[in-house]
């Protein structure tokens, strides 16, 4: 896609603007208040989402190295939980080691950052590639974050833990202003309050596979991999790289496969990796083409790297009572036996909320 779409201006928060009301899809929005920097929203606690949602349609589990068999029941880990500004949560990963979540998020419209002159939409935001990186408790309590400017939509992001310290945090990078998303991804720590933009020296950053786009990185410690996604020519594709080696002079990926097509209307909302394996969650929100009525369509899949072959594609029902439901973002959780968390967002467009599901 080029430009900035429709979807993306609805599934984000909206335009907010310092004062007044805003045009968002042909109807007036009130617009929040938006955070001064370093602030976060107070809101009153919404009701849980009671039991506890399982699958459908399973398909087969195969054993195998890293190998999360995602057929069996959903458990609810986080619930309606709030990140720094209105928009949706866009992607997040575990740093067990640490305590932490970490996830992202585009910058709301509305809100100046430390260094700047002005604000900026949130339209502007998706353009210019503006994020926030939250982090938070394994049990979804926001307690700090930082701002990345620069660097892309946010749809994934990697945490290669270094025992005793703070791990590195890998992201997309390098924004393409006519779609949003990066063209490379990039390496970094994480620093409260800090407005990090996309030519810090400071970052380690890589243009893997030259000339493409909507590059999104994931991290596998237990093996000591990197998964990229990426666009060429219009095509996405999976590629698998040891970590150790990435970025070095001739460095090649161990594996590159194509990424499975995906059903009419849907779209890719998050990647993880486990060993031999990635792993994909689609959809799209409730609405007219995808009812509340219909059990949702979301769905994971589990793709073998080594040759692309497609092991399991199910439709997970975790949160139906959610609204809108949009799935956004997994992750891997190893804490407790290895689990694929798949997020959830609801809410209203200026009360956004996420939930995290538990898988395998």
């Amino acid at each position: 896609m080029t430009g900035i779409g429709r979807r993306e201006l609805l599934r984000s928060g909206g335009a907010a603007v310092l004062a007044g009301p805003v045009l968002l899809a042909g109807r007036a929005e009130a617009a929040p208040r938006p955070p001064r920097p370093g602030a976060v929203p107070t809101v009153k606690p919404a009701p849980a989402d009671v039991g506890m949602p399982d699958f459908g349609m399973p398909g087969a589990a195969p054993g195998g190295s890293g190998y999360i068999d995602v057929s069996g029941p959903a458990t609810a880990l986080v619930r309606n939980k709030r990140l720094t500004h209105s928009s949706v949560l866009q992607s997040f990963a575990f740093d067990e080691g640490n305590g932490y979540i970490y996830a992202l998020q585009v910058v709301q419209g509305g809100v100046r950052l430390r260094g700047e002159t002005r604000t900026y939409t949130h339209a502007q935001r998706v353009a210019r590639g503006d994020l926030t990186l939250n982090r938070l408790t394994m049990s979804g309590r926001l307690k700090d974050r930082m701002y990345l400017k620069g660097f892309g939509h946010g749809g994934s992001i990697g945490v290669q833990e270094r025992p005793g310290r703070g791990p590195l945090l890998w992201t997309e990078w390098d924004v393409n202003p006519a779609s949003g998303y990066g063209r490379g991804i990039a390496r970094f720590t994480y620093a409260p309050n800090r407005v990090l933009r996309a030519g810090d020296r400071s970052l380690a950053a890589f243009h893997p596979q030259p000339g493409t786009s909507k590059n999104q990185p994931a991290i596998d410690m237990t093996t000591r991999r990197l998964l990229l996604r990426y666009r060429r020519r219009g095509a996405y594709r999976y590629a698998l790289y040891d970590l150790d080696d990435f970025g070095k002079r001739g460095a090649k990926p161990l594996a590159d496969v194509p990424q499975p097509p995906l059903r009419k209307g849907v779209f890719h909302q998050g990647l993880a990796l486990s060993g031999d394996y990635a792993y994909q969650l689609t959809g799209s929100p409730y609405g007219p083409g995808n009812p509340a009525s219909g059990r949702g369509n979301a769905r994971l899949a589990g793709i073998d790297l080594r040759t692309g072959t497609v092991l399991q594609d199910v439709r997970t029902v975790a949160g139906l009572k959610l609204h809108p439901r949009e799935p956004e973002g997994l992750a891997v959780l190893h804490r407790g036996g290895d689990r694929l968390v798949a997020g959830f967002t609801s809410g209203k467009i200026n009360r956004r909320r996420f939930s995290l599901y538990a898988h395998g």
